[in-house]
């Protein structure tokens, strides 16, 4: 049997996607309504936030998109659906603030990261701006000069 990957502190899943393709302004934590199963299989590492994201409708927020595999051994009982559409439990303070976000101003709302916060599950979500294909560009671009520096500090240390 494969080894599972080890995530960083706690985290479950990230949206790397959502870094590449937005700018982010303003991040939110929320908690997940979740069932047993999801829970396992979020345990074991089974989950995934690539094409995810955030839908405000009805004074909620839900997540939808998001993958969460169900386990063989925890699904026996029930018909596990791994897309289904997930409830995001918010401030109204806050919920109000990516409601007015959204409609007024242009925003998009996406999950950013799953994690463990002591023994329960949290989502990262943000308000985002979409990039455009130059920002990405641009981005990248500063990304590999940082790199490059990184590497001539660290090579000039060893001589």
């Amino acid at each position: 049997m494969a080894k599972q990957k080890k995530h960083p502190a706690g985290t479950i899943a990230q949206n790397k996607k959502a870094l590449h393709d937005y700018f982010i302004e303003q991040r939110f934590e929320a908690g997940i309504a979740l069932a047993g199963w999801e829970v396992k299989s979020l345990r074991a590492g089974k989950a995934q936030l690539v094409d995810s994201y955030v839908l405000l409708k009805d004074g909620e927020a839900w997540l939808l998109g998001s993958h969460i595999t169900p386990l063989t051994t925890a699904s026996t009982h029930v018909i596990a659906d791994p897309v289904r559409t997930r409830k995001l439990l918010l401030h109204k303070r806050e919920l109000g603030k990516l409601f007015g976000a959204v409609q007024q101003k242009g925003y998009a709302c996406v999950a950013l990261s799953m994690y463990w916060k002591k023994h329960l599950i949290k989502c990262e979500i943000a308000l985002a701006k979409g990039k455009k294909e130059y920002d990405k560009r641009d981005t990248e671009k500063e990304r590999d000069s940082n790199r490059e520096i990184q590497r001539a500090i660290r090579h000039g240390k060893d001589d």
